[in-house]
């Protein structure tokens, strides 16, 4: 039996904290489908004001903001007008994956905090001169990694901290969808860069890597392909598809850490195996797919105790909101609402931009070795 788990107390922010009856200014840089997701919860919030948006297509930041009500907020078509004409503390970057830095860089500079949706950037430069800018100008640059805020996974994460598994030398990603292309800019090349990796693949590496803090990424060896995105069979758009919708990794890593990634958008099988992390004195598995299907968890647990082997279910232990329905927390909710008060407190960031520079590196890394067709050295610039 595992025992409970006290987690380490957050750092204080060193910087002066806003006023607790001030109101979070919140501008949106981008006003696509995503951004859609984060005012979901912004106007829930009755501590946060929308006080400006941007898009650079003509008047699509107009109509978001006015879908919304918000028809006094000032609307822009360039993310340099928006931080020029418009007081924030902070805001979310939910742009095309290839212009997060773009877009999060000016943001930052102009001194405000910025939660960047995922995946951080294309290239590991960029995610390097996000870093970069975050620090220069002493504001916190946070990733949008909501399933951070699951509770099994909270409690996965608890369970490796403690130490009960030992030193964790091999990790495995696993799950993968049977048909889960998404369409619109996911699957468009000079938009997203990435396809089934910048989408779900590196929301799999942040879940494997987290939970052993991040050992630093040394090469790796990949193949990418997208038998599916261009067969007519399975997309109507085939003709113009390309980027990947199958990936798979070897990442080797400081610590003697072994990663093996697995993602998938289309296949012929309901998953591509569980998510495992090896220890030198137990293991955690999670279900995947069919294999979880009528057990009391998805979570299980290995060890050895008196040489026998002992295999157990981890059972959840759910945290509820503190108002409206008693339901599950929504991660959603857990990532809007910690930015928030981290902006509140001026930090910290609730998931570092410094820690997923390496989600990023191993993203840049599978992606030029899956290009060169060969494996790749990791070079993570300075920040």
């Amino acid at each position: 039996m595992i025992g409970e788990i006290k987690m380490s107390p957050a750092k204080k922010a060193k910087t002066e904290e806003i006023g607790k009856n001030e109101k979070i200014r919140i501008g949106i840089v981008g006003t696509g489908g995503i951004a859609h997701e984060h005012m979901n919860k912004y106007v829930k919030f009755n501590d946060v004001e929308i006080v400006g948006a941007c898009d650079i297509i003509p008047g699509k930041a107009r109509d978001f903001l006015d879908s919304y009500g918000l028809k006094n907020v000032p609307a822009f078509e360039s993310v340099g007008d928006l931080v020029k004409n418009v007081k924030m503390d902070g805001a979310s970057v939910c742009t095309y994956n290839k212009t997060h830095a773009e877009a999060a860089i000016p943001v930052l500079e102009a001194g405000i905090h910025v939660l960047c949706e995922k995946p951080m950037s294309f290239t590991i430069q960029e995610a390097a001169d996000m870093v970069k800018a975050s620090k220069k100008a002493k504001k916190f640059l946070t990733i949008g990694f909501q399933p951070r805020w699951d509770f099994m996974r909270r409690k996965v994460d608890k369970i490796i901290d403690s130490g009960a598994i030992g030193k964790v030398y091999y990790v495995q990603s696993g799950g993968g969808r049977r048909r889960g292309i998404p369409g619109s800019t996911f699957v468009v090349e000079e938009k997203a860069g990435f396809g089934c990796l910048g989408d779900i693949g590196c929301y799999s590496i942040d879940e494997c890597l987290h939970a052993v803090k991040y050992p630093k990424p040394l090469t790796v060896s990949a193949i990418a392909t997208n038998y599916f995105g261009t067969n007519p069979k399975y997309w109507a758009g085939a003709a113009d598809f390309k980027v990947d919708d199958f990936s798979v990794a070897l990442v080797r890593m400081e610590g003697d850490v072994t990663f093996v990634f697995k993602q998938s958008w289309a296949m012929h099988a309901d998953s591509l195996g569980d998510t495992l992390w090896l220890g030198t004195e137990g293991a955690i598995k999670i279900l995947n797919g069919r294999d979880g299907d009528n057990k009391p968890s998805r979570v299980m647990y290995f060890t050895d105790v008196d040489g026998n082997n002992i295999d157990s279910y981890i059972l959840p232990d759910m945290p509820f909101l503190p108002y409206d329905d008693i339901r599950p927390m929504d991660i959603w909710w857990g990532k809007m609402r910690s930015f928030v008060d981290a902006v509140k407190t001026n930090g910290p960031a609730p998931v570092p931009g410094e820690e997923i520079l390496y989600n990023q590196a191993i993203c840049d890394g599978i992606y030029r070795s899956s290009k060169l067709g060969k494996e790749v050295e990791i070079v993570i610039p300075k920040t």
